[in-house]
């Protein structure tokens, strides 16, 4: 048994090493159909602090007609492998994701110390039937230039 302790533990160990390497940004990438109507998308980071699940407020228009849900993804246009997350919000009309409203896993930005970095919010009108259409998407580096 003591011969084979340190197999077994180096066995355990490349297992989880292995098991814990996933990439950061693993998920299905989303499909928006070419037919989706284009949204116009605003926001700023105005007020919003780094390393932290604050999200702002996000303004949306030319959201289609049928629109039953927004779905919301922060991207990390600097560093792509670092999944943001986002949120699933009801649509009700009013044009205006309200800040902190993002609740699926969001990540707000958190560049390193002393540098900035560029994101991107993406938009997508969701219908009854779950069917994307209509898109639209904003950039703004983090922090924001004072």
């Amino acid at each position: 048994m003591k011969k084979s302790f340190p197999l077994l533990t180096l066995a355990l160990v490349l297992l989880l090493s292995f098991g814990c390497s996933k990439k950061q940004n693993s998920e299905e990438p989303i499909v928006i159909p070419k037919d989706a109507a284009k949204m116009e998308v605003a926001f700023s980071w105005e007020g919003v602090e780094p390393c932290t699940s604050d999200s702002p407020e996000i303004r949306v228009s030319g959201t289609p007609a049928g629109t039953k849900r927004l779905l919301v993804k922060l991207k990390n246009i600097t560093d792509p492998a670092w999944n943001q997350g986002g949120g699933d919000i009801e649509y009700d009309g009013s044009g205006v994701i309200p800040a902190n409203a993002l609740d699926i896993g969001y990540n707000g930005p958190c560049p390193p110390p002393g540098q900035r970095q560029k994101y991107e919010f993406r938009v997508m009108a969701v219908d009854a039937e779950g069917t994307i259409i209509g898109f639209g998407k904003a950039r703004e580096s983090y922090p924001p230039k004072k």
